[in-house]
């Protein structure tokens, strides 16, 4: 099958975090289990009960839902509006480069984490297990653009889009929920490379 033939179903990624197990600790009590709410298209992966506040130097979200399982470093979420009202810059990042990234304020039921860096607006991205890449020609950390919204009154091409290659992932688009707006699309809409 030819890469751009490829129907790429799309998911929105809304603000949300990935803890450490110390810091989840004290956000809410050591020896507090994770819940299971949700499973998300990601193998192994999956959306908590549990939320916490997220607070920056001009606003504070609530109920920001963790995603689990635990991670070696805390990776925080949002979209450029989100860090706007938080009244912060933080860059657009691959996930897991945390390098250098905004410093932000997590507030659990049990305590507080100053977390010195770990907030980002992620990057647009595809993910393919490597068999899904194998099949049209895909290749880790290649860079696409990606039409969405096809028909609609805000059909829309993304630049810039990288593709990520994991025996951990599953074809699917990540947007978050600004660059999901703008284009006029919701979770489950199909995008195509072009």
């Amino acid at each position: 099958m030819d890469i751009h033939q490829l129907d790429i179903p799309i998911g929105i990624s809304n603000r949300h975090v990935h803890l450490t197990q110390d810091t989840f600790d004290i956000l809410f009590g050591k020896g507090t289990p994770v819940r299971k709410l949700k499973a998300v298209k990601q193998p192994g992966f999956y959306a908590a009960y549990e939320t916490i506040d997220i607070e920056g130097p001009k606003g504070r979200i609530n109920k920001v839902r963790l995603v689990a399982p635990h991670r070696s470093r805390n990776q925080i979420e949002v979209s450029r509006t989100d860090a706007i009202a938080l009244g912060l810059r933080p860059p657009v990042r691959e996930s897991g480069d945390l390098a250098g990234s905004c410093p932000i304020r997590l507030i659990g039921p049990q305590g507080t984490v100053e977390v010195q860096e770990g907030l980002v607006i992620a990057l647009r991205h595809v993910h393919f297990s490597p068999a899904e890449a194998q099949a049209v020609g895909a290749k880790n950390g290649e860079i696409v653009r990606v039409r969405v919204g096809v028909g609609g009154d805000r059909e829309t091409v993304f630049g810039n889009v990288i593709v990520r290659v994991s025996d951990q992932y599953s074809l699917e688009l990540h947007l978050d929920t600004d660059e999901a707006n703008a284009a006029g699309v919701k979770m489950g809409d199909i995008a195509h490379i072009v």
